[in-house]
Parts: C-alpha cells; structure tokens; sequence
C-alpha cells in the first residue's frame, strides 16, 4: 500500500466544489461533510457515512460478504477521522465517494504530518493500530496535499461489494 501514490488517470480525484453531486461523472455518488468546528467528529461521521451506505443500497446487507463491507467501511471512516482528531489538529471534512467497483473515503484536516502504520505493528501494544487497520483493509490509502495550503486529504479505496 502506499502513502504518496498520485492519483491516476481516472482516479476519483481530488475534492470537487460544492455543486460535486450534480457534476459527478454518471454513475459516481459522492456525499461531503464538514466537520471543521462540530462535536462528536467520530460517530457524526460513522453516522453519515452509514447512511450513505443505506442510500446507495449497501445496507441494510443482505448477505455476509455485504455486511461485513459496510462494517470494514464504517471502521475505516472511524481510524481516518480519529487520526484526523489525535494527530492533525481536526478533520475539516468528510468526502465519501462510491462507484459501482470502489467506494473512496477522504479526510481533509489542517494538520502538516505524515500518516503511517507504525512498524513493526505489535497487536499487544494499546494505541497505534489505525493506519496498519486501513492498510490491512483497503484496497489503497494515500495522501493528497494541495501545494501552497496547509493539511492535507488522507483517503482509503475499499471494494464495493458484489451487487
């Protein structure tokens, strides 16, 4: 997995403005929270996240492989946005996007440091296991920054489930 990888040609690419929903290319859904400033960050954001996934028919699951999706989602959302909280001065937002093969989880946050899974990852140890959780769990993760701001877009790509 990498964390520097640029998006590709084709990628979902970086954030759209505010009229994304209208302007994503067919068949792209996209959902965007601000977080900058609110309470509760982490569960606000599983909760939009879970609706979404409601939305867009991930949920309720019908079977294992679909439940076990959404759940691998919801707790990617939760590492990205409480590492956003505990190492980047705040998550600014929440952008989840979702094509028929890929669903793409953005945290934007002010912070200027560099995730990383810590090495070598020890399960006994308490603390440390969010980004080596992303990692086992995601197709790929990485880290946009737009030159000449401050922070930074941390985003993971899991596998839509079999429809």
């Amino acid at each position: 997995m990498s964390t520097t990888r640029q998006p590709r040609p084709g990628d979902l690419g970086p954030e759209p403005d505010a009229a994304e929903a209208s302007s994503a290319p067919s068949g792209v859904r996209v959902r965007t929270l601000a977080l900058s400033g609110a309470s509760g960050v982490v569960p606000l954001s599983r909760d939009f996240t879970r609706q979404a996934l409601h939305d867009w028919g991930w949920l309720p699951a019908s079977a294992a492989d679909r439940r076990a999706a959404a759940e691998d989602v919801l707790l990617v959302v939760s590492e990205l946005v409480t590492n956003a909280c505990l190492h980047a001065e705040g998550p600014e937002r929440l952008r989840v996007t979702c094509t028929a093969k890929v669903l793409r989880l953005e945290v934007t946050d002010r912070g200027a440091g560099q995730p990383a899974p810590r090495t070598p990852h020890r399960a006994g140890r308490p603390g440390g296991h969010g980004m080596f959780i992303v990692q086992r769990l995601c197709l790929d993760w990485g880290v946009t920054r737009t030159p000449g701001t401050t922070g930074k877009t941390v985003w993971a790509e899991l596998a839509a489930p079999p429809m």
